[in-house]
């Protein structure tokens, strides 16, 4: 048996004894250290916004139960392997697992963590991917003018990434003025909004509201290029696509994580690279709060709740 986080219902979470099956000779029994919170996309969840038209297209690799709920939802998972294959077995690995103690998965559904990455910060692997496809999707270029907008997990994490590009102006571009603390660890300029350096070539957007979508077009210069990161649910936003939209040649494009925008590229390799990225002690910045296993079903309300104003919160079970 095993203990997992379930939403019972909408704004209503708890935990649940569950039953761990044995595993095959091409399965791997793993015991959870560390999992992380995806704040926007774990809260939307949390509170039911997840629009019925987007059930399939919403649904977690590992999920069990059905939105709006019961349901067990969550991708940050970071373990060691009890029981598997020889090449696994012992070593420290991350997969999109929701939040439960212990896991039987396939061999191939785990990705073993670099030796020089410490498992605490691996949680953040799905995000770092998720910002690794956005950038090749958005293929920066040398001394692009670039902002962030919205500084949650994604949009920090793309900021970091950023900062290693040759010759480019990043600015990570919040309402909260705290946030500045975080993109001065990442290396990059913040501003607020209103403050917000214009005349950008780039901007990637991840605030997830209609303000942050209109301020980010506003940032563009003459046929510069919005990539739109954030994930509405059941919320209707309207764009500014009037005035200077169509004049000034401007963009709009999507990036999505369910899909790899590199056709070369697996989803095994955009993991791997993620978490190689990852050596990067400055990813640490991104997790700013810690809770125990047993806490998860308050912590998520305060989180939905929006008083709790954290980026990722690492979840520690007993042995973590």
């Amino acid at each position: 048996m095993a203990r997992a986080f379930w939403l019972r219902a909408p704004g209503e979470g708890e935990v649940r004894p569950v039953a761990v099956p044995r595993p095959g000779p091409d399965d791997v029994e793993v015991r959870t250290l560390f999992s992380g919170v995806s704040r926007g996309t774990e809260t939307l969840v949390f509170s039911g916004g997840v629009p019925q038209s987007q059930y399939a297209a919403m649904r977690a690799p590992f999920q069990d139960g059905e939105f709006p709920g019961p349901v067990k939802y969550g991708y940050l998972n970071v373990g060691v392997v009890e029981h598997g294959p020889p090449a696994l077995a012992g070593r420290a690995v991350f997969c999109l697992y929701p939040h439960q103690t212990r896991y039987v998965v396939p061999a191939a559904e785990v990705t073993p963590i670099p030796d020089d990455v410490p498992p605490a910060r691996a949680v953040l692997a799905g995000t770092v991917e998720t910002a690794v496809n956005a950038l090749w999707d958005a293929a920066p270029l040398v001394g692009d003018r670039i902002a962030v907008v919205g500084a949650g997990m994604v949009g920090c994490s793309v900021a970091a990434l950023l900062s290693r590009f040759p010759g480019v102006r990043v600015e990570l571009v919040d309402i909260d003025p705290a946030r500045a603390a975080v993109a001065e660890a990442l290396g990059v300029g913040f501003a607020t909004p209103e403050h917000a350096a214009g005349e950008c070539d780039l901007v990637v957007h991840a605030s997830a509201t209609a303000a942050g979508l209109a301020r980010s077009l506003e940032l563009l210069a003459d046929e510069g290029e919005v990539i739109e990161l954030s994930w509405y649910g059941d919320r209707r936003v309207s764009v500014p696509f009037g005035e200077h939209f169509h004049s000034r040649r401007l963009a709009v494009r999507s990036s999505q994580v369910g899909a790899v925008a590199r056709a070369r590229r697996s989803f095994a390799d955009r993991r791997a690279l993620a978490l190689r990225l990852l050596t990067d002690p400055v990813f640490d910045a991104l997790i700013t709060d810690e809770c125990r296993f047993e806490e998860l079903p308050r912590l998520m309300s305060r989180l939905a709740g929006g008083g709790f104003p954290a980026l990722c919160v690492r979840v520690r079970y007993e042995q973590g």
